[in-house]
């Protein structure tokens, strides 16, 4: 009987819950409205949560768009949590309030509208600069109104020789900087202001931004500038949109720094950089990581060439006389460069570097001695022409023209 008591007993033990093998629950919390937030309701941001007794806050993730795997939201210890930036980038990237929903239409009229003016062909220098000046609007800072611009000879253009741009990002395999150079070139050959100089063309020396090769450049081409730079801080979030899809919505940013060098005096005219504004640069769908960097490329090329074509068109035009004959004068400048049939040029010796003797820097090299006019007659190959001595004067081919003032 004793035996059948305790086997009896066993098995009642045996059919209840041990309550020491039974893991405990965390207690409800409360959120900041007072109302319990259960394990199985869904947490909204700002609901407060005890866990193990410490307090944490249900906020936005600051990881949140850097890898597809970082949640939009996370818990966090309440002594840790400080609203600001983060949860304003996040609310922007999901458009949660009536403000961001706003804000980013107003974002996509300017995106579209960026888009529409890099799409734009053959636009007049004048067109060119109140079109960058526009462009700078988009930093945030409100709309700036075009800067007007004194072009020295508003028709002709300079010569420039840009080099490639160095590459500093972690993208080097995908080849961002010859993209970002062939836009760069493109941006200012379509300001119809500007001959970029294919550096593949010219016998170039190991640094070509050496006061010596500048001047021989000057001198042998007409090359009135140099810019070099560099594409740095390249960096892309992807994460997948809400709702269940499987589009990817990517952001990208990317910095464009460049060195403009004068090469009459070999000097460094300007440093200037210029980086995207990060929500312009949105692209969805396949590659979108790809997209972006190539939008942000193009943004921050928008955003630095009003600065760079305003330095450049600086620079007094002027060529050279390639050649003479008994009544005829050859110029290494023509159609390209825009010289027309009829147009007089004044012709100078070479003058002299002119040094601040405080600085010990070059100032400028004034024109040499004046020699006489000479009219185009022609216009011939790629960018050359010949003229007819319009005063007789002894003509040599080292001799600088300058187009006259009428």
């Amino acid at each position: 009987m004793r035996k059948l008591l305790v086997f009896l007993l066993v098995l009642v033990l045996v059919s209840c819950s041990w309550p020491f093998g039974k893991k405990t629950q965390n207690a409800p919390a409360k959120s900041e409205k007072g109302e319990l937030v259960g394990e199985s309701d869904k947490p909204k941001p700002g609901d407060v949560r005890l866990i193990d007794g410490k307090e944490y806050i249900y906020a936005g993730n600051r990881k949140f768009g850097m890898s597809p795997d970082e949640p939009q939201y996370q818990w966090i210890p309440r002594d840790q949590y400080s609203p600001g930036v983060f949860d304003a980038v996040a609310n922007r990237v999901t458009g949660q309030s009536a403000a961001d929903k706003k804000e980013r239409a107003e974002l996509q009229q300017r995106m579209t509208k960026l888009e529409a003016d890099l799409n734009q062909k053959k636009a007049s220098p004048q067109a060119a600069a109140g079109q960058a000046a526009a462009v700078s609007s988009t930093r945030f800072m409100g709309p700036v109104p075009p800067v007007a611009f004194a072009y020295p000879s508003p028709k002709m253009k300079r010569r420039v020789l840009i080099l490639p741009l160095a590459d500093t990002t972690n993208y080097k395999e995908e080849h961002l900087d010859e993209l970002t150079t062939k836009k760069l070139v493109a941006r200012l050959e379509n300001s119809g202001t500007i001959i970029a100089v294919d550096p593949r063309a010219l016998n170039l020396p190991p640094n070509p931004s050496s006061p010596e090769a500048m001047k021989a450049l000057n001198e042998l081409y007409g090359i009135q500038a140099v810019v070099k730079g560099t594409l740095s801080d390249v960096y892309a979030s992807t994460s997948r949109l809400e709702g269940g899809s499987d589009k990817e919505v990517s952001f990208a940013l990317a910095k464009i720094s460049l060195d403009i060098y004068d090469t009459e005096t070999g000097k460094l005219l300007r440093q200037m950089s210029a980086r995207n504004p990060f929500f312009l640069s949105r692209e969805n769908g396949d590659m979108s990581s790809e997209k972006a960097k190539v939008k942000a490329v193009d943004l921050a090329i928008e955003l630095i060439a009003d600065d760079l074509l305003s330095k450049l068109l600086s620079l007094d035009w002027h060529a050279r006389i390639a050649s003479v004959e008994t009544d005829r004068v050859f110029l290494n400048a023509g159609r390209l460069s825009g010289l027309q049939k009829g147009d007089v040029l004044e012709v100078y010796s070479p003058g002299t570097q002119v040094i601040d003797k405080t600085t010990n820097l070059p100032l400028g090299r004034i024109r040499g001695s004046y020699k006489g006019d000479i009219e185009v007659v022609e216009v011939f190959g790629v960018d050359a022409s010949w003229a007819k001595i319009a005063k007789a004067a002894s003509f040599a081919p080292t001799d600088l023209v300058y187009l006259k003032q009428k």
